[in-house]
């Protein structure tokens, strides 16, 4: 498996269970994480946070007021090398909201994601 595939569906695996510290690892200190949830729920940030304490807070937020929360992977997408671009496609389910596909991109350099864009309709 390509290390950038490795890396996808370790961050997969983490959020789904939980794994607040697990999946905050993977991350850069000073990672960016762009979302439209993001901007919709907190608009001051202009649907972008930086460091890992911004993340741990939003997906702790996320993770609490949606428990069942799930990201099930349809496509991951990635060359051969350790470090660019992986594109994941993942279904999110959550209970009382229609699923929803989002595409989201991971940029990694020295193995860990710097920087995060979500995609969704």
């Amino acid at each position: 498996m390509p290390p950038l595939e490795h890396l996808a569906r370790r961050w997969l695996t983490a959020f789904n269970a939980r794994d607040l510290d697990g999946l905050l690892a993977l991350y850069h200190p000073d990672a960016v994480h762009v979302s439209p949830k993001l901007r919709d729920r907190e608009p001051a940030t202009n649907g972008e946070i930086r460091g890992v304490e911004a993340l741990r807070r939003w997906w702790s937020g996320a993770m609490e007021r949606l428990p069942n929360l799930r990201y099930e992977p349809l496509h991951i997408t990635c060359g051969e090398a350790a470090d660019g671009r992986v594109f994941m496609e993942y279904l999110r389910t959550t209970p009382g909201e229609a699923d929803l596909v989002v595409a989201e991109v991971l940029v990694v350099e020295g193995g860990r994601i710097v920087r995060s864009l979500v995609f969704h309709g």
